[in-house]
């Protein structure tokens, strides 16, 4: 009976590891894959390779919102090493360098809406992202492509959608002209908005032209303008401004900051699409026409060079006679004797001619200091005692002459033969008649642009030794 016993009880046994054996066997055959539990942007926060995406997400609060709510979307996500790569070839050192605007344009475009996609279901042929630009996807022995770049890692599945992580930025098709050239460190720096819009609101051919390698295929030179050197230069409204574009550019040429012309005493005249320049580059800057300056240089793309300015840089389009009419004019008026003496003394329409001339110009205060109580008393002056006045105000030789060409000290030769001196620590000009109190340069009218030279405005006349 004991015998009988012990059978038994081993038969339950072996029955019962049967038993189990089966059930842990059924079990292994019906894995059950786990449930994500993190959103698209939860994943790209939690992986270290996509910091950079995760960091340029975060600008974006409705990016954020989307890619965190349900959905089925399908996020090509570039790797750290690929927005590297990106700023190297759009001239930044930091996304945070980009306009947000193109930023968000470039994380739209890694956004497939439509669908979660699996790497294994896609499939050659060309997708629309959502930003609205299209993408070419090539699925062959070497895995799946997008554009230029490959997915990496496929398949990192979140509760809203796939993660595919590629090795290069995609980006859009409208942006990637521009990548390279002399507009990319405008375009892709947030630093340049103002000149991109004004660009994008110009003719188109003002685009064609910065994108080309020059009409003779040697290249480009721009001089790009700040956001603040609009500002300084007062320009508010950057529509219509293709003349004012064009001034920028040098057509044919690429050339390097070492390549500009070296002067002593007077600018140099450099031709762009838009008129002359004048360059002063003495050895303490180079400043264009005497006001702006250029801060930053040699910043090369593959159709030329650019060359960073503090202040936009404005086309003339009066002459000096003009000019002088025009403030003889105005509210207050500053050159009513001026215009007087030029027409008694029979000049006035030489500042109407070619030139060019350097003038330093007094106001009306000046000529009543000088004892000219108004333009009456101009009238009953002779044109033989004007003209001698009036010409010890004109440099001699016919150049442009802008405050950054003054030198201390400075011998400058007058129209009438006689020379003045300039102190650049009074800023004044001492006259040839050696007058007690020299001549104050008016700061906030130097450099007065005309298409046939330059006015300084001064606050006392120049009188000549006899």
């Amino acid at each position: 009976m004991k015998t009988l016993k012990n059978i038994t009880n081993l038969t339950f046994l072996l029955i019962g590891f049967i038993l189990v054996t089966s059930c842990s066997s059924d079990d292994d055959n019906n894995i059950v894959a786990p449930v994500p539990t993190n959103s698209i942007v939860d994943l790209a926060q939690a992986t270290p390779q996509l910091s950079s995406l995760a960091s340029a997400l975060i600008k974006y609060p409705d990016l954020v919102d989307l890619l965190s709510s349900d959905g089925t979307f399908t996020v090509f996500a570039p790797d750290n090493a690929a927005f590297t790569a990106l700023l190297a070839a759009i001239g930044q050192t930091s996304i945070d360098d980009i306009p947000e605007d193109v930023l968000k344009s470039v994380l739209q475009h890694h956004v497939f809406a439509s669908a979660a996609l699996e790497a294994s279901a896609v499939t050659s042929g060309t997708i629309t992202m959502a930003g609205g630009e299209t993408v070419e996807v090539l699925v062959n022995n070497d895995g799946v492509f997008l554009d230029n770049a490959q997915v990496t890692m496929p398949d990192v599945s979140g509760t809203n959608g796939i993660v595919h992580i590629i090795n290069s930025v995609l980006v859009p098709p409208s942006m990637l002209p521009i990548v390279g050239t002399i507009v990319a460190p405008a375009y892709f720096n947030k630093n340049f908005t103002t000149l991109i819009a004004a660009v994008l609101a110009a003719d188109p051919s003002i685009l064609e032209l910065l994108l080309s390698d020059g009409t003779d295929g040697n290249g480009l030179t721009l001089f790009a303008p700040t956001n603040d050197a609009f500002a300084a230069a007062g320009i508010t409204d950057v529509n219509g401004a293709d003349a004012i574009l064009a001034y920028h550019v040098i057509n044919g040429a690429t050339i390097m900051a070492s390549m500009l012309p070296t002067t002593d005493g007077s600018a140099a005249e450099v031709g762009t699409v838009g008129g002359n320049i004048y360059v002063t580059n003495a050895g303490s800057g180079v400043f264009i026409n005497g006001t702006t300056e250029v801060v930053d240089t040699n910043i090369t793309g593959s159709n030329g060079v650019v060359h960073v300015i503090d202040r936009t840089l404005i086309p003339p389009t009066n002459t000096i006679n003009e000019i002088v009419a025009s403030l003889a004019s105005g509210d207050p008026a500053e050159f009513t004797m001026l215009a007087a003496a030029l027409a008694q003394a029979g000049l006035g329409d030489t500042f109407g001619t070619a030139g060019p001339f350097t003038v330093f110009a007094p106001t009306d205060a000046a000529f009543m200091a000088a004892g000219f109580a108004d333009v009456a008393a101009i009238n009953a002056t002779s044109a033989e005692a004007l003209v001698p006045i009036l010409t010890h105000h004109v440099v001699q030789p016919s150049v442009y002459i802008f405050s950054t060409d003054l030198t201390d000290d400075l011998q400058a030769p007058m129209l009438n033969g006689q020379n003045v001196t300039i102190d650049l620590d009074t800023l004044t000009i001492q006259d040839a008649a050696g007058s007690a109190t020299p001549a104050g340069l008016v700061t906030t009218l130097l450099n007065v642009h005309a298409t046939n030279g330059v006015v300084h405005v001064i606050d006392s006349v120049l009188l000549p030794a006899n």
